[in-house]
């Protein structure tokens, strides 16, 4: 027996890694395709429809609704107003954040485990639940107020909920989570020999925490400042309970046009002003981490 008889016959069907990469890749296009690219082009074309009172929508192309979101003095102050408050609630959250997660990566490993599970526990409660929880907190007659009022500090009850404070507040705490977790994944740049060596050279604590630590987890903290903008300025159960109808955000604002005054072309046109937020975001954060890199 030559060794052309010894070798085993090849199949026809037997794929080279070049040929396997696109049918590995097509099941994750067609979710993609399916589950957002079409959703987004449905949107777009509602948002190019005209409305009609009533709640009737005449199928057209036209661009008029854009122009008014972008000519209206409301909508204006409503998309500055949602970025500057979900930008107040990035950076809270981030500062109320960091101290919690780096200790956490700095704890005994067999107590990490236990302090990670601490901090994603929340996530296991509905948003819902949690929303509705501040309200009994931050309630006139909440926990807070009767605490205030039993010892004189106020008279009357503090508007401490139906505003934007009751709002940032039941956001950090409910987005905090996605913050730590988001830093723990880049404190693995953070090697303790680094900051041991510039403690060892004469640099105090805080200085050692702003000239090492911050600058090795710059990219979680770009991370959770990404993640916790995008999910604070599409939130919409939160601002809703919190705020009472007092706050206006694009995500209520889509709601009421949508549900309530059958407008969807507007609300269309507002969704995919929030994507374009998005986009912007992501280039900023790709931006930042090109940067440090």
């Amino acid at each position: 027996m030559n060794a052309a008889q010894a070798e085993p016959a090849r199949s026809p069907f037997r794929l080279n890694g070049r040929q396997l990469v696109p049918i590995l890749i097509l099941p994750i296009l067609l979710v993609n395709a399916i589950s957002f690219l079409w959703p987004t082009f449905s949107l777009l074309r509602m948002s190019l429809n005209e409305p009609v009172a009533g709640g009737a929508i005449r199928e057209t192309l036209t661009l008029q609704t854009y122009i008014d979101v972008m000519t209206d003095g409301f909508y204006l102050e409503l998309v500055w107003n949602s970025i500057y408050l979900c930008s107040i609630i990035t950076i809270v959250t981030l500062i109320l954040s960091y101290p919690i997660a780096l200790f956490i990566h700095r704890a005994d490993p067999k107590w990490r485990s236990i302090l990670t599970l601490m901090v994603i526990s929340p996530l296991l409660v509905s948003a819902v639940v949690r929303t509705y929880g501040w309200v009994i907190i931050l309630g006139d007659q909440g926990l807070i107020n009767a605490f205030l009022m039993s010892t004189g500090l106020v008279e009357r009850p503090a508007r401490l909920i139906f505003n934007n404070f009751g709002v940032v507040v039941g956001l950090i705490e409910i987005l905090m989570p996605y913050m730590i977790l988001s830093l723990m994944a880049g404190f693995g740049r953070l090697d303790p020999r680094l900051e041991e060596a510039a403690q060892s050279l004469g640099a105090k604590r805080f200085t050692t925490l702003r000239r090492v630590t911050i600058p090795l987890t710059a990219p979680g903290i770009a991370l959770g400042c990404l993640l916790v903008f995008v999910l604070s300025i599409s939130s919409f159960v939160t601002p809703k309970l919190l705020g009472g109808g007092r706050v206006f955000l694009l995500a209520t604002e889509i709601y009421d046009q949508s549900i309530v005054l059958l407008n969807w072309p507007l609300a269309a046109s507002l969704s995919m002003l929030v994507l374009v937020i998005f986009g912007a975001a992501l280039v900023v954060y790709s931006r930042i981490v090109k940067a440090l890199d």
